[in-house]
């Protein structure tokens, strides 16, 4: 049986002397591991779709539950983010995250196109800011989405003391005190990441993605150690 289907490469295993094996995250079947023969090989003709962050439309032959590219068409290499160590780890942060949000037999297409689509902002954009709206939305497509808003508790609008908490992904105010102290430069840059009026701080930009991480870390109980070792660098 032969599958074509387009897919964002998340991460590689060496497997052997001149095979990987690879984990691709296809719109239709979601994320799901395949085996690559001989792209270690300098001349391999697929060695170009086992490199990472490749979108293409890969081409699998599957056999007893088992799939292996036969062939690949490339969309996109994404190849500045290879060229710039902080853009390199923001993307592969968006990797991350999207390996550990996606449990097996789990389609989500949606967060493909985000994660594209975030790959391809980071090449021209802040990488730091372009990661937080990622991780926004892949929140809001996994169903865990961020609420900045007014006070869930009582409606109130947020002033400068101000709370997040990880159980329900929402900011409550400082009279209310729900979950752990947030900053007003965390608020201000997840509102202007959702569009809405705010203002961007290297400050705001690392604290929101610490609080990111550590909603994530909650929700899915994964380690996020590449997104938390990215934010030791900002």
């Amino acid at each position: 049986m032969e599958l074509k289907t387009d897919a964002l490469l998340l991460r590689t295993t060496d497997y052997g002397e001149n095979d990987k094996m690879v984990t691709l995250f296809t719109a239709e079947r979601g994320k799901i591991g395949v085996a690559m023969k001989g792209v270690k090989k300098a001349g391999a003709k697929l060695r170009f779709a086992a490199q990472p962050f490749c979108f293409a439309e890969y081409v699998l032959a599957e056999r007893g539950g088992r799939y292996t590219v036969t062939a690949a068409s490339l969309h996109d290499g994404f190849y500045p983010l290879r060229e710039d160590v902080e853009r390199y780890y923001a993307a592969a942060c968006v990797c991350e995250t999207c390996d550990a949000l996606l449990l097996d037999g789990i389609v989500n297409p949606t967060l493909l196109v985000r994660a594209v689509s975030a790959l391809k902002e980071m090449e021209g954009a802040s990488a730091p800011f372009a990661l937080v709206k990622f991780l926004l939305s892949a929140l809001t497509a996994a169903g865990y989405p961020v609420s900045a808003g007014d006070c869930p508790a009582c409606g109130n609008k947020l002033g400068e003391k101000l709370y997040f908490d990880l159980s329900s992904g929402s900011f409550f105010c400082g009279e209310c005190a729900v979950g752990t102290p947030a900053s007003p430069s965390t608020l201000s840059l997840i509102r202007l990441a959702m569009g809405e009026k705010g203002e961007m701080t290297a400050d705001g930009v690392r604290r929101a993605l610490k609080m990111l991480r550590a909603y994530l870390v909650y929700q899915t109980e994964e380690k996020f150690s590449i997104l938390g070792e990215y934010i030791k660098t900002l």
